[in-house]
């Protein structure tokens, strides 16, 4: 999974969002350095839609919201994919930093 697809379901995971909202939690919590240009969120969003992980839903806001809105909130599937990248990252992460404690140690 990339690092976008990762992103975009990770701001999923507490509650369904649209397109804007998802895009500006992502640059927020990456302080910038992941910005979601609309054609990318949309191609990612579609591709995480036809992998399954994802599933368009009503509004949560109902008849008040702008209608030309898409919420969009994870499928079981989509929890799961993101739990796994989450671990295989962790994973990562502690060999990265049982290496660099060795080459402390080393040095």
């Amino acid at each position: 999974m990339d690092g976008k697809s990762f992103q975009i379901l990770a701001a999923l995971a507490a509650e369904p969002s649209h397109g804007y909202a998802i895009r500006q939690e992502v640059e927020s919590r990456t302080d910038g350095e992941i910005r979601l240009w609309p054609a990318t969120l949309y191609g990612t969003l579609s591709e995480l839609d036809e992998r399954g992980f994802i599933t368009e839903v009503p509004s949560p806001v109902g008849e008040g919201d702008d209608p030309r809105r898409r919420y969009y909130a994870l499928t079981r599937e989509g929890r799961r994919a993101l739990a796994a990248e989450a671990e295989r990252l962790e994973e990562l992460a502690g060999l990265a930093r049982e290496r660099l404690a060795a080459g402390e140690a080393g040095s």
